[in-house]
């Protein structure tokens, strides 16, 4: 679904990504790791075309998407969901999603969109008249989520989508992922809490110094000293 060959950029005389290379498998959760500064978040922003890289290729279910905008990826069915707060504070949890993207001159078709995106968070459909300011902040990010996924898109990028949420909400957002991820879509998330995203990925990236330095299934990179090691402050060896 996702292929990147040897990218490098970064802002200003500042290179971030270091030649990150990896496939990103179809119909696929993918976790990418690593610690501050690894190039993780910087990634997602090459890939939606919100960073213009230097050098190197991005494909998008086979096609070249390296100079796309993030509007022409939109297009192709790619979603970003960066991290922080990203709602408007003063328009209801409705009008957040009427804005989520979703057009069509039969409007009966965006209320039925955004009706059904809204079965998969409970809360948002019981305070969907209530201003997005009003909102927990684990409620606002159910409510970034929500508005991504009215584009029923095909890659999902999402950052950090577990900052400000409660184990129970946690875990449903896990199980949604999980339910996109069966229904054919693809996810590609960013998450400290690395050991709980693993968990329920099949995939897992590892970036260091804006490097690919380990891509493996999941279970594996769960399962492998260096990793661990990793986040207690070393940095991973070449394997030889």
């Amino acid at each position: 679904m996702l292929e990147l060959k040897d990218v490098y950029g970064g802002y200003g005389k500042i290179t971030i990504l270091n030649g990150v290379t990896c496939t990103i498998p179809k119909a696929s959760i993918t976790t990418v790791i690593g610690p501050n500064g690894a190039g993780k978040s910087t990634v997602f922003k090459a890939v939606f075309g919100l960073l213009a890289i230097d050098s190197g290729q991005i494909l998008f279910d086979g096609q070249d998407v390296t100079r796309h905008s993030p509007a022409q990826m939109i297009a192709r069915g790619v979603t970003y969901v960066p991290q922080g707060r990203n709602v408007i504070p003063q328009l209801s949890v409705w009008h957040n999603l009427e804005l989520g993207g979703i057009t069509s001159p039969d409007q009966r078709r965006v209320r039925d969109r955004i009706e059904q995106v809204m079965d998969q968070f409970p809360i948002l459909r019981e305070r969907q008249h209530q201003k997005a300011i009003e909102l927990s902040g684990g409620q606002q990010k159910q409510l970034e989520i929500a508005r991504a996924l009215l584009l029923d898109p095909k890659l999902i990028l999402i950052d950090e989508p577990l900052i400000g949420l409660s184990p129970n909400i946690v875990q449903e957002v896990f199980s949604m992922l999980q339910r996109l991820r069966d229904q054919g879509a693809t996810v590609l998330m960013i998450e400290q809490n690395a050991k709980a995203a693993l968990a329920i990925s099949d995939y897992g990236l590892v970036l260091e110094l804006g490097q690919t330095r380990m891509h493996d299934r999941a279970a594996a990179l769960l399962a492998d000293p260096r990793v661990g090691r990793l986040f207690l402050g070393g940095s991973i060896e070449t394997a030889a």
